[in-house]
């Protein structure tokens, strides 16, 4: 009996002992998959800590630059153009023009004269002259002195040919007096009588030269000619713009290159002389 016993237990013992091994070799997969985890995560801190040692900045692009202004400087406005051609023009203007206000003489100036040839019972010759000189430095947010100059040079001709009140409007590229002008010539009709107005815009680099010259016979007068006046405008705007290269020339001869550095930012706040 009490070896039938044993023998009926036999096959329960053999159950536990399998049991047990299974229980065993189940409790050493989590330590395994443990192990295997903490092996992968150090993989991982060591690329981390590769990435945090690279050079700092190594993907930052370079600082953005522009090329610097031809000009650094405007000339005296009342002195851009000669004795000789300021008797022709406005033969009774006197010695001297009127500055117009600029709170940086180096970035907009401007002068104006004005003439009235007085003949009595005959009628009177008016001839108003104005130069106004604009120079534009470079910037980096809104580029090279010379690309600015260009922008207003177009927008400066459209304003022109599209004056209030302009009749008869007439334009022109020039040559030979910088690097762009435009030459725009109209009527204009005031309660004081007929004007011809003659306007040259030119560009030489980075600054743009506007040249206004109108005329009126008053008081019972001719009207001026306006082939005679625009003739006169295009020599004196060429005297102008002559001007601008030659008050720069001592600044490029001492810079290498010929470039002047950037001395400033361009401004646009002064008032010009108000046209008649």
């Amino acid at each position: 009996m009490q070896r039938r016993a044993q023998r009926a237990d036999q096959p329960y013992q053999r159950a536990s002992r399998r049991l047990s091994r299974v229980l065993v070799g189940a409790a050493a997969v989590p330590v395994m998959l443990i192990a295997a985890g903490c092996s992968s995560d150090s993989g991982s801190g060591a690329d981390a800590k590769q990435v945090s040692e690279s050079p700092a900045g190594a993907s930052a692009s370079p600082s953005p630059t522009v090329e610097a202004a031809a000009y650094a400087k405007l000339p005296e406005p009342c002195k851009v153009l000669s004795k000789k051609t300021l008797e022709e023009l406005v033969p009774e203007a006197g010695k001297s023009g009127k500055e117009g206000s600029s709170d940086d003489v180096s970035a907009r100036a401007g002068c104006s004269w004005d003439s009235l040839d007085n003949n009595g019972v005959k009628g009177s010759q008016f001839r108003w002259l104005n130069v106004s000189l604009l120079r534009f430095e470079s910037d980096v947010t809104r580029g090279s002195g010379e690309q600015r100059a260009r922008d207003y040079y177009d927008k400066q001709v459209t304003d022109v040919q599209s004056a209030e009140g302009a009749k008869n409007t007439k334009a022109e590229q020039l040559t030979g007096t910088g690097d762009q002008a435009t030459a725009v010539r109209y009527d204009l009709k005031k309660k004081e009588g007929a004007f011809k107005q003659q306007t040259i815009v030119a560009r030489v680099e980075n600054v743009v030269v506007t040249l206004d010259y109108n005329g009126a016979g008053l008081a019972g007068d001719e009207t001026p000619d306006a082939d005679d006046l625009m003739k006169a405008a295009k020599k004196a705007a060429k005297e102008a713009v002559t001007a601008v290269t030659k008050a720069n020339e001592t600044d490029a001869s001492a810079t290498p290159g010929g470039t002047n550095s950037p001395s400033g930012s361009a401004t646009s706040s002064a008032t010009p002389a108000k046209k008649s």
